[in-house]
């Protein structure tokens, strides 16, 4: 007979790995330019992030199948030994080659981290009580966005970047203890179909192809080899779909998508974690750029965000029980759509206050329609498939701020470079110092009404999308059929 699980140890080893992981992407971009000065790897920077996003994309659905086939405490540890062990080889990187190949084992453990702890969550409560425990669990997301950049500046200036990485060894070390001797779940059927190795095949060629098709979109000499990857993107996409229809038991069984409230749910998360990237990278080079602000007040503009999705997703269970799930989404949506507009047609008098207010809202907008994403789609599949839909979730956040990073870059390098064209007296390198507040003692006065013109006009384009980005959500939103209150 199986032990009754402990909630309280479970939970707290759930929020320390949802800790662990989130805040491993904001300490290594504060150390990322000391240890590119170490390692001498400027050349090779981008696929320290690149190879975790790839191991970490491509490993997610097939860790919410296995959960689903042995059970959500296996695939769990071995995520997460393998985020600890990635974590414990990239502290001691020599090179930078190296440092990328033991990111790629962290990526292949943070592909398991954020979905079985979700799927977990459902396990353990019921559809009225999750909201409320994922507002919670949103408060470890919240505290490593905060803590992060501080957190990494310490531990370089202090210690040494080395301890960046070192530092996730201790917490995974208890959380693999909490787990193994806190959470007790049913024996899971392993008496199944085998494994749907034609759907894992098809959708890592797929996943590859497409990630390194939006990372190169920025470069115009790769036209050639983007045209191959976007190729092999089709050829494994279809493939995919073939073998899914055909296959026993499918990795990702397509009949979900049937549903119209779970497809728009996976679509909407994807399309709004697009549009989450944009402030996140681009408010910082809008306020060093425009207005000559420090990086780090700069990087403080982005803090109204997590402190508000925090606070907005303990709103979600009183929502949930009084509107439909299209009501609710519709009306965020459309709010965060109206706050973004006025940056659309901003010039360079436009109040820096602004910015802090609209990151509050973006904030507060996803952490009630990201927290209902993941409540939803968990809700509208059967028991022995959560892990499958949890992963599809997360599959598809992580998808959306890559894709829509990569278009970002395009559309911001194309307007800066049909600017200089107008502009003629005006060199990328100039552009390239201005972007940065340090930079702009080095640039004549004379210069810089043009090249502030420059960098505005690039930046509402990359806003531009923005909004289109929320207005597919919308449209995706009027797609669902669910018209009342799920119970």
């Amino acid at each position: 007979m199986t032990r009754k699980t402990s909630t309280t140890p479970v939970m707290i080893a759930i929020l320390l790995a949802t800790f662990m992981s989130s805040v491993e992407t904001t300490i290594i971009t504060t150390a990322l330019p000391t240890i590119i000065s170490q390692l001498h790897g400027l050349s090779l920077q981008s696929w320290v992030f690149t190879v975790y996003l790839l191991a970490t994309a491509i490993s997610t659905p097939i860790y919410g199948k296995f959960s689903d086939r042995i059970g959500r405490k296996p695939v769990f540890l071995v995520g997460l030994i393998l985020f600890t062990l990635g974590s414990l080889l990239s502290g001691f990187a020599p090179s930078m080659l190296f440092l990328i190949v033991t990111r790629t084992i962290q990526g292949l453990g943070a592909g398991a981290i954020m979905p079985i702890t979700f799927t977990i969550i459902a396990d353990l409560f019921s559809y009225e009580q999750r909201a409320n425990v994922l507002a919670l669990n949103n408060t470890a997301w919240g505290i490593s966005a905060l803590a992060g950049p501080l957190l990494g500046g310490f531990i370089v200036d202090q210690l040494n970047w080395h301890w960046v990485f070192f530092i996730n060894i201790p917490i995974g070390i208890v959380v693999f203890l909490l787990v193994v001797f806190t959470y007790h779940e049913k024996a899971f059927d392993t008496d199944k179909q085998p494994m749907d190795v034609g759907g894992i095949a098809t959708i890592s060629l797929s996943l590859i192809s497409l990630l390194l098709l939006f990372q190169n979109l920025s470069h115009s000499h790769a036209v050639v080899s983007n045209v191959i990857l976007f190729m092999l993107f089709l050829a494994g996409t279809l493939s995919f779909i073939l073998i899914e229809r055909r296959a026993a038991d499918p990795l990702i069984p397509l009949s979900m998508f049937r549903n119209s409230t779970f497809a728009a749910q996976i679509i909407i998360a994807l399309l709004l974690s697009g549009a989450q990237i944009s402030f996140q990278v681009y408010f910082p080079i809008w306020l060093q750029s425009i207005y000559g602000a420090s990086a780090a007040t700069a990087g403080l503009a982005i803090t109204p965000s997590p402190i508000m999705w925090l606070l907005a997703s303990f709103l979600v269970g009183g929502l949930l029980k009084r509107w439909a799930p299209r009501t609710i989404i519709f009306i965020v949506v459309l709010i965060m759509l109206a706050a973004y507009v006025p940056i659309l047609i901003s010039t360079p008098r436009f109040p820096q206050a602004a910015f802090y207010v609209i990151a509050g809202f973006t904030g507060a907008g996803l952490g009630i329609i990201i927290t209902i994403n993941t409540i939803i789609s968990q809700h509208l599949v059967n028991k022995d498939s959560v892990g499958v839909a949890s992963s599809i979730l997360t599959l598809g956040r992580t998808l959306g701020q890559t894709l829509a990073a990569g278009i970002y870059g395009l559309i911001f390098n194309r307007a800066i470079s049909e600017q200089l064209h107008v502009h003629t007296g005006i060199s990328a390198k100039a552009v390239d110092n201005f972007v940065n507040a340090s930079g702009h003692a080095g640039v004549p006065s004379s210069l810089r009404p043009a090249l502030s013109s420059i960098l505005l006009y690039s930046l509402h384009h990359v806003f531009l999308l923005v909004l289109i980005l929320f207005s597919a959500a919308i449209v995706v939103n009027i797609f669902d059929k669910q018209k009342t209150v799920l119970h």
